[in-house]
């Protein structure tokens, strides 16, 4: 039920596919995006919200389209073409067409100065304006010249699309993942989210018995959550149900692994977190909420209150290709991937399986008459039952698997192969 499978490779041909799509917060990109992931999980929905619907504190904004855009010298050679790089041009800029010299052209231009052969990501979604990036080498080197600038763009009222999938279980309690899709061509930040999310919906679905509920959510971020929650009665159900989730961020690269706990730190999902990145990568970050960024702010404000902790490989903000043309598909790799998915496939395997047990004789039971114990006693034959003995040890009717685990420094999926062989013994019962 629970082997491991190397998919890390297909993990990155899909996000290889994806990388060209033009994202925004709303549009054709995300449309792209989640066709692509309905052809790994047909099962996804997809939901189409007007622009001017409300989201709690919010509005969806109108939808964005481009078509093209450019800078041309006066020789009429293009000096900079969002087809050639979809960073080039700043996310939801009006449409422009004019021709202005050099001083009123770098007014419209962003760069980032401390990475001078990287083009930025800039947006902006609320305040009407336009822009292109560039790097600042190329920024540096313009000459006086006249410019002509255009931008074939387009804010109509049209609709935010998110994507969901309800994958359901013994129990109506949920386990909720949750993803987004909404920055352009940027490999880290953008795509290995919904990648590795993608892969595990597949897996969840390929199971026969599922004890929890799973929830999906493909979402523009901050704004898209927000909707979500906002629509019919998604917010109520989530706040009845959900007893754990994950929001995937910037998951591909191989560098570490990081965690943002949850508002206080000290949920279900952040003790699972906790507990199978000690065994996997011991020197794992760990950040405070504070230092939050991506949909774990929603998930947690108050009123809303969901037990949702931000999980990424090297964390939104902390890598220096973040939010540049930098995040490109080299910064990710099959192996990150794969370890990202490993990692999120441990924790639903660890919530699935977390029980408390009692053991069902006073005083150590004998485990070589039932062919559990080495049954010649001699140096080093004793280390293969230690684990066994140790779990015992702590198996009084108190302690959850993860419990146990953090007191005798074993994996979850280690001792659960331990626990079957004592109930199959008749020495252990589950009691909660």
């Amino acid at each position: 039920m629970w082997k491991k499978v190397l998919i890390g490779q297909e993990i990155y041909n899909l996000c290889s596919k994806m990388f060209p799509y033009c994202r925004s917060i709303t549009g054709d990109g995300v449309r792209q995006t989640l066709q692509s992931l309905r052809e790994i999980v047909p099962e996804i929905t997809v939901h189409e919200i007007p622009s001017g619907t409300n989201a709690f504190d919010w509005t969806v904004p109108k939808e964005w389209r481009i078509r093209d855009a450019w800078i041309k010298n006066s020789s009429g050679e293009k000096i900079l073409d969002y087809n050639k790089h979809n960073l080039h041009v700043v996310g939801y800029s009006t449409p422009v067409d004019k021709t202005v010299d050099l001083a009123e052209l770098k007014q419209y231009i962003y760069t980032q100065p401390d990475q001078p052969d990287a083009i930025p990501y800039v947006t902006s979604y609320y305040k009407g304006r336009f822009g292109f990036c560039m790097t600042q080498e190329q920024y540096d080197a313009l000459p006086e010249d006249t410019y002509h600038i255009f931008i074939d763009s387009k804010l109509f009222d049209g609709s935010l699309t998110y994507g969901e999938l309800i994958i359901p279980g013994e129990s109506n309690k949920e386990v909720l993942i949750s993803t987004y899709m909404c920055h352009p061509s940027m490999a880290n930040n953008e795509l290995s989210g919904p990648a590795v999310s993608v892969y595990l919906a597949k897996w969840l679905l390929s199971l026969t018995n599922r004890h929890y509920t799973y929830r999906f959510v493909y979402v523009p971020e901050t704004i898209g959550s927000l909707t979500y929650m906002s629509q019919g009665d998604n917010l109520e159900k989530m706040k009845a149900n959900v007893i754990a989730g994950w929001n995937l961020s910037c998951v591909g690269d191989d560098r570490t692994y990081s965690y943002v706990r949850t508002r206080y730190g000290n949920t279900l999902t952040d003790i699972i977190t906790k507990n199978v990145l000690q065994f996997i990568y011991p020197k794992y970050k760990e950040y405070s909420f504070l230092k939050r960024g991506s949909d774990e702010r929603q998930y947690n404000a108050p009123g809303i209150d969901l037990p949702v902790c931000g999980f990424c490989r090297s964390k939104f903000g902390e890598y220096p290709e973040y939010h540049t043309s930098k995040d490109d598909m080299g910064l990710i790799s099959p192996a990150g991937l794969q370890g990202a998915y490993d990692v999120m496939q441990q924790c639903i395997l660890v919530l699935e399986s977390n029980k408390k047990y009692q053991i069902q004789c006073l005083g150590e039971p004998q485990l070589g008459k039932r062919g559990l114990y080495p049954t010649i006693s001699q140096k080093g034959s004793y280390d293969e039952v230690t684990a066994m003995l140790d779990f015992i040890a702590y198996a009084d009717g108190k302690n959850d698997l993860i419990e146990i685990s953090n007191i005798i420094g074993v994996p979850v999926n280690e001792i659960i192969p331990i626990a079957e062989k004592l109930i199959a013994a008749n020495l252990l019962k589950v009691v909660e």
